[in-house]
């Protein structure tokens, strides 16, 4: 099976893959759900991102007004510059041409806030382009964990994949042999944080 078809499968293969981190904003700390915990979750995958050189585009949402993204995020330790937009899409032409570059990219593995709005909308967006969606559950959240549940039920009904950070980590190693694998297994160490994610997997049957 050609490694452009894996996806369709929920496989999440290293060279097909980007990093898409959403809006994890200093003003929407107080209001959302586990906010430290999806921040520290994403800062996770964005390590193991850097690791393997994947592609990573991250967003904020009117800075002016919402302020910058928050520091332990960590971008600014791998020189990233936030996309600024007013959209609640990150499927903004610029991003799109910036996707054009690694056309061997068919799938997003997508992080950050507010689940049913942002996060919802660029996924039905990206599968609407044709892109496998991964959907980090445990790095994505809300302001009430009503709108967090039925945005994660809708999105798995139009065709995304929900997974863990670990999951995602891992199945970019692919293996123990994978030339990566102790940088890697230092990022999942400890246990994620816990961000509230079984509680809505029994509610939501996920």
């Amino acid at each position: 099976m050609a490694t452009g078809n894996l996806a369709k499968l929920g496989k999440i293969v290293t060279k097909n893959s980007c990093l898409f981190l959403c809006d994890m904003q200093d003003k929407f700390r107080p209001s959302i759900k586990f906010f430290d915990e999806i921040v520290q979750n994403s800062n996770r995958l964005l390590r193991a991102a850097k690791v393997l050189q994947l592609p990573v585009i991250v967003t904020e949402q009117y800075p002016k007004g919402l302020g910058k993204t928050v520091p332990e995020l960590g971008i600014e330790d791998f020189g990233i510059k936030p996309v600024e937009k007013t959209k609640f899409s990150m499927c903004l032409e610029p991003i799109l041409e910036e996707l054009k570059k690694s056309p061997e990219v068919n799938s997003v593995l997508l992080c950050g806030i507010e689940a049913h709005v942002c996060i919802q909308q660029t996924a039905i967006d990206l599968r609407s382009k044709g892109f496998e969606v991964f959907v980090i559950a445990d790095a994505c959240s809300s302001r009430g964990n009503a709108e967090r549940m039925l945005a994660f039920s809708l999105l798995k009904q139009a065709g995304c994949w929900l997974t863990s950070t670990e999951s995602a980590i891992l199945s970019l190693a692919g293996g123990s042999d994978h030339p990566q694998f102790k940088q890697l297994q230092s990022i999942i160490k400890a246990e994620a944080p816990d961000a509230g994610i079984a509680n809505l997997i029994s509610l939501a049957r996920l």
